[in-house]
């Protein structure tokens, strides 16, 4: 019987778009992992990711799971991937998984990460990995902010266009904004799952919030409105980071 397994990635999402395959690029990291899988396993492979990022969107703890004719030690499988993948896309772990396992479907939840660096100048060396907010920002009112958005509700307003879902209610376990290291704040979102640029629209409105250009009752009305026209801009994509995919 052919072996289904779960894998653990991380990439730099900086060079590809987004993690599902397209026909108009060949850059997109399940095309690649796909590609490697199948030099492996002498036969066609499909991978099932637990969520899409989107282009420039980073991880730190994708989860996908596949199917493998070939058997192949455990312990091997990693490093048989990371041999044949860039240098930014690493497989860090492999497990054997029940046969009805779906990356996708069993997830419970995603952790996500938006990177500010609230400084006067980028970084060299976190410049793919954060956004960089020149002016001040009211961190303590941002804070504030997080208990309009934790909970059930229907986030219509921070869903951007060109979704086809049949529901925009979703659920924030928990949210929270706090300073980092040099000068970087960081938002984790940490919910059931997320609509289409759902965080990015959210961290946007959020730093709008820092910068004094809204106020909470107004966060409050954006939340009610469900119209993405009141809510704030799309905060670009590399600030974005999958941190891990939350299972049973």
């Amino acid at each position: 019987m052919r072996q289904n397994y779960k894998i653990i990635v991380e990439y730099d999402g900086t060079n590809y778009s987004g993690w599902q395959i397209q026909k108009n690029t060949s850059q997109t990291i399940q095309q690649k992992i796909e590609q490697t899988l199948t030099k492996i396993n002498k036969n066609r492979v499909q991978i099932t990711g637990a969520g899409r990022t989107d282009a420039g969107v980073h991880a730190a703890g994708q989860t996908a799971n596949f199917f493998l004719d070939v058997e192949i030690p455990l312990a091997k499988i990693p490093i048989a991937l990371n041999t044949e993948l860039p240098d930014d896309i690493i497989c860090k772990k492999a497990e054997k998984v029940d046969q009805d396992f779906h990356a996708r479907y069993d997830a419970r939840g995603k952790k996500y990460r938006y990177r500010i660096l609230n400084s006067n100048f980028n970084s060299v060396f976190v410049r793919n990995f954060v956004y960089n907010v020149y002016k001040k920002l009211d961190l303590e009112l941002m804070q504030k902010a997080t208990n309009i958005f934790e909970g059930c509700h229907d986030f219509a307003s921070f869903c951007a266009a060109g979704s086809s879902v049949e529901s925009t209610v979703r659920e924030i376990y928990s949210l929270d904004i706090y300073p980092a290291e040099d000068a970087e704040i960081w938002i984790d979102v940490v919910g059931n799952g997320f609509l289409y640029n759902m965080i990015r629209i959210l961290a946007g409105t959020l730093i709008e919030a820092g910068l004094g250009k809204r106020t909470l009752s107004e966060l409050k009305y954006i939340l009610q409105s469900c119209d993405r026209n009141n809510a704030g801009f799309t905060a670009p994509a590399q600030g974005l980071t999958l941190i891990k995919v939350l299972y049973d």
